[in-house]
């Protein structure tokens, strides 16, 4: 039986918006296809993955994304320049690229406190959509 490899989908972008009701992350990748996901609440400090350091994310909650296997590089150049962002959204106060590392990408969302949270997966382009309830 041959095993099918699975290949990184690249993120090419990363953006958020204020919504009536809740504040929107999109993480749009390249090709048709969204990768796997696993969102959760994790408890401060978040780690970044190669270095196993910790990170201060502002916030007094910390949702994480971890999406693969994907990558936010290609050619050895990255695909998201702006890794590390403050906001100043009603919920969301703070985005960073924590791994990006063997076929993985996680974001942690800073937010106000833990607030329930929806996801989508929206087509053309492909996105990955993570709404967090004001």
């Amino acid at each position: 039986m041959r095993r099918q490899t699975l290949q990184p989908v690249t993120l090419r972008e990363v953006r958020t918006a204020r919504n009536e009701g809740f504040d929107r992350v999109v993480f749009e990748f390249e090709g048709d296809q969204v990768p796997g996901y696993h969102l959760e609440y994790i408890d401060a400090p978040a780690i970044k993955c190669g270095s196993g350091d910790p990170t201060t994310i502002a916030g007094q909650g910390l949702l994480e994304v971890r999406i693969q296997p994907a990558q936010a590089h290609a050619n050895g150049q990255v695909t998201v320049s702006n890794r590390e962002r403050k906001l100043s959204l009603p919920v969301l106060k703070e985005l960073e690229l924590t791994c990006d590392f063997e076929a993985e990408v996680t974001w942690v969302l800073g937010v106000q406190a833990p607030h329930p949270y929806r996801v989508m997966e929206l087509k053309e382009p492909t996105r990955l959509v993570v709404d967090v309830r004001h």
